[in-house]
């Protein structure tokens, strides 16, 4: 009797750890395509974007692979463009404020913290509003909203930065593991805009 209990529990359990591990694979293979797809160095918001709907469709039990992954992107491109290049400009300055702060310019510490602080809160928002990009949204308005949730829901921003800092750290240790890893912050944001639209 003991015996067929066990038993029905692992039989249980195993559909449910399969699960979670097929999501896992997922997410580390979804993490090559968004590599691949940031190679035009413009085109990280629309990888994203693409990774993380692909995602979605995957927790939601809906067939896709690479080819509505690529749609997607070719979809998210065309407006995610100019964002991801306001990005790299946003880079550039928060650059020149850390070395104004290591040339031991006035004020420059303190200009060199708010810029990084900055930095980590536009690409929080940037994560945020590409895990909720559908098709025909406004990349101003998408990123709009996801700058309130990255206010008003700091415990879920503090996740996606965690999420960053796992990649980051990736790539200190071996940088082909940055790779796949980028599925992962994808399924954080995906998993932290889920949280604050059932709250």
């Amino acid at each position: 009797m003991a015996q067929a209990r066990v038993k029905a529990r692992s039989s249980r359990k195993e559909p449910v750890f399969g699960e979670r591990f097929s999501v896992f694979a997922e997410c580390l293979l979804t993490g090559v395509w968004i590599a691949v797809a940031c190679l035009g160095l413009v085109t990280y918001p629309a990888a994203f974007a693409a990774g993380a709907r692909h995602l979605r469709r995957r927790t939601a039990h809906v067939a896709g692979g690479w080819r509505e992954f690529v749609a997607d992107f070719r979809t998210a491109v065309r407006g995610g463009w100019a964002v991801g290049l306001a990005g790299w400009a946003v880079a550039v300055a928060v650059w020149v404020d850390v070395e104004a702060a290591r040339a031991g310019l006035p004020g420059g510490p303190l200009v060199g913290a708010v810029g990084l602080c900055a930095l980590i809160g536009c690409a929080v928002a940037l994560l945020r509003a590409a895990a909720v990009w559908e098709p025909g949204a406004s990349w101003r308005a998408l990123l709009a909203g996801a700058g309130r949730r990255t206010v008003l829901d700091p415990a879920g921003s503090f996740l996606i930065v965690g999420g960053s800092a796992v990649v980051a750290l990736s790539a200190l240790f071996a940088a082909p593991l940055a790779v796949p890893v980028l599925g992962a912050v994808a399924a954080a944001a995906v998993a932290v805009e889920e949280r604050y639209r059932r709250r």
